[in-house]
């Protein structure tokens, strides 16, 4: 029986259970939600997530949402096999350093990219606050860095992980938001390592599939 996924276009914490559940090959069947529409906020949904967020997976009639936890699950319940790939290492130690990536990225760079949200996608212009949006980038700057200098490459921990699925799609996001505000040099803070990494995940043969629906319209 196929996982019942519910995702909301742009979301970074769906895209990185839709990345790990391409990545490990798990049938699901894809539940778009419209956050224009207010589907997160229906009685239905709330049922299944009463915090009204994606993503939400339904496995066998288990319900679990926060991305985390759910890539958590999806490693146990589906564990690695020679045709199914694994989002942690086996060996206890670097699982523990994936699982303080994952902290580091959602707590510190994630804060960053989500503060800049606020202002830029969900704030008129003219109620925008230029200080704390510097405040942010300044952030997202520093974690840069800091991610620049622990990438091992070709992933983060060699291996494609649960941590590059939980940090490429803040990364992308961000990258969208000088379309509305033009002065957000996005670009700058990314560095030759970053940006090679990020090259490496767009590489993967079902990157494509994961992509928010409503960012390849607008590019089409």
């Amino acid at each position: 029986m196929a996982i019942e996924f519910y995702v909301g276009s742009g979301s970074q914490y769906a895209w990185r259970v839709w990345l790990a559940l391409e990545h490990k090959q798990i049938p699901y069947e894809l539940k778009l939600l419209s956050f224009s529409a207010g589907d997160t906020k229906k009685a239905a949904f709330l049922a299944l997530n009463p915090r009204g967020k994606v993503p939400v997976v339904v496995d066998d009639g288990f319900v679990l949402y926060e991305s985390a936890a759910i890539l958590e699950y999806l490693e146990d319940q589906y564990p690695s096999t020679s045709t199914r790939a694994h989002l942690f290492p086996k060996d206890i130690k670097p699982r523990a350093r994936a699982r303080r990536q994952i902290r580091e990225v959602d707590e510190y760079l994630g804060h960053a990219v989500e503060t800049l949200a606020q202002q830029v996608l969900f704030t008129e212009a003219s109620q925008r606050n230029s200080e704390v949006m510097q405040q942010a980038m300044t952030t997202l700057g520093r974690e840069l860095l800091f991610f620049e200098g622990i990438i091992r490459g070709p992933f983060i921990d060699t291996d494609v992980s649960a941590v590059d699925f939980t940090l490429y799609p803040y990364i992308a996001l961000a990258r969208r938001y000088p379309r509305f505000v033009p002065e957000l040099n996005i670009e700058a803070l990314i560095g030759p390592t970053v940006r090679a990494w990020m090259t490496q995940v767009e590489s993967l043969p079902y990157f494509e599939r994961t992509v928010p629906p409503h960012w390849k319209q607008k590019q089409s």
